[in-house]
């Protein structure tokens, strides 16, 4: 009797083998960077091989939202710099205030070192940024280098996971955030379009509002709607008076578990993907060794490895804080290049550093990603080098 055909596989197969795939990658400790990463080459590649034409011509088309008097006209690039964006920055805040309320921040003892690595982190990148460009054009670009990619960051250290100790990562991420804090705050104050009274007004009735409903213990999201916002959502759970019950997940984890998804794999990668466009066959090599580019570059991989480094090891000799988890100087030389990874924020300040003057927008792009390679390069090589976790270590 012939052997009758095989059935078709079932739908539900049929999905899962194309579905399967996908959410194994988004489980991925370093998926997000990835992606940041694989956009950045994305645009790269559009512009240079053909599609600047094109690329421009999408990111700069006109879209039009209202009516009458109430009609707003942007680009595609300003729905995503300036409104999509504003979802990132809100998550920044939602993780910033849960580290700070019941996270790795919650002690003095446990903030005190990234703190002031972070400090060094910043400081010693703008310096050695200005010290290109002071006086000249691009002086005006001295917070382009301060910020670390957590993305992309933390995802170069979990690749090296048998090299890199838990203790360190979290060191990392935690510097990370006090350097989010530090970058928002630089471009509120430096990088604004000066103050509008009426509109910071009614802002600061606005967050006075959430702090009282945080207070009062509102846990609903509607009335949450960035980043001091994201600082006055409830981070713990409500326990009902008088009885038992608790809501196990706070209004912050809520927010954070639904919008992280769409921010790290969606916005920004599409931020990525409409500001690293830079079309390289038009620059000169007079741009591609400018002081922006080269004060951009040295400050990322220079100026962020000087700066964590020496900060971190002064604090641990002068007992203010212990090594984390007591690694060797090497480790932490090798996670302070890492840091140098500045890319989202970096990108972002860039803009508003330079909106008028896109010759120097294209050396500041130059910049970050020659000096985000580099660091984060050299800093995996430099890992990759020391012993593996459980090894006997040799002397620092």
């Amino acid at each position: 009797m012939p052997t009758p055909p095989a059935s078709p596989p079932p739908v539900r197969a049929l999905f899962r083998a194309a579905v399967d795939p996908i959410r194994a990658f988004l489980a991925l400790e370093a998926a997000s960077g990835i992606l940041l990463l694989a956009s950045a080459i994305a645009a790269l590649a559009w512009v240079n091989l053909g599609g600047a034409e094109s690329y421009e011509a999408v990111f700069t088309y006109r879209l039009t939202l209202g009516a009458g008097q109430a009609l707003v006209t942007f680009s595609a690039r300003a729905l995503v710099n300036d409104g999509l964006m504003a979802l990132f920055f809100f998550v920044v805040g939602m993780e910033i205030k849960r580290e700070l309320a019941v996270g790795e921040l919650r002690t003095r003892a446990q903030a005190a070192l990234p703190a002031i690595a972070a400090m060094g982190g910043m400081l010693l990148p703008a310096l050695v940024f200005l010290a290109w460009n002071a006086g000249g054009a691009g002086a005006h670009g001295w917070g382009i280098p301060m910020a670390t990619d957590i993305a992309f960051s933390i995802g170069v250290l979990r690749l090296l996971r048998s090299r890199v100790p838990h203790a360190l990562i979290v060191f990392v991420t935690a510097l990370a955030i006090f350097d989010d804090i530090g970058g928002i705050l630089v471009i509120a104050l430096f990088y604004g379009h000066g103050i509008a009274g009426g509109w910071l007004l009614a802002a600061g009735a606005v967050t006075l509002g959430l702090v009282v409903m945080s207070r009062a213990r509102v846990h609903h999201a509607a009335p949450y709607a960035l980043v001091v916002v994201g600082l006055a959502i409830p981070a713990r759970a409500r326990t009902e008076a008088g009885t038992a019950l608790e809501d196990l997940e706070p209004p912050l984890t809520r927010f954070i578990h639904f919008l992280h998804p769409w921010v790290a794999y969606l916005i920004m990668p599409l931020f990525a993907l409409a500001n690293s466009g830079v079309d390289l066959r038009r620059l000169d090599a007079s741009q591609l060794t400018g002081a922006v580019a080269m004060g951009t570059a040295t400050a990322l991989v220079l100026g962020k490895l000087a700066g964590i480094f020496s900060f971190t090891a002064l604090a641990v000799r002068a007992r203010l804080a212990p090594m984390p988890g007591g690694v060797s100087h090497a480790k932490l030389l090798g996670v302070s290049l890492v840091a140098g990874v500045g890319f989202t924020v970096a990108l972002f300040i860039a803009g508003l550093a330079y909106p008028s003057h896109p010759e120097l927008l294209d050396e500041a792009k130059v910049g970050i990603l020659g000096g985000s390679l580099l660091a984060g390069v050299a800093g995996a090589v430099l890992l990759r080098l020391t012993p593996a976790l459980g090894a006997t270590p040799a002397a620092d």
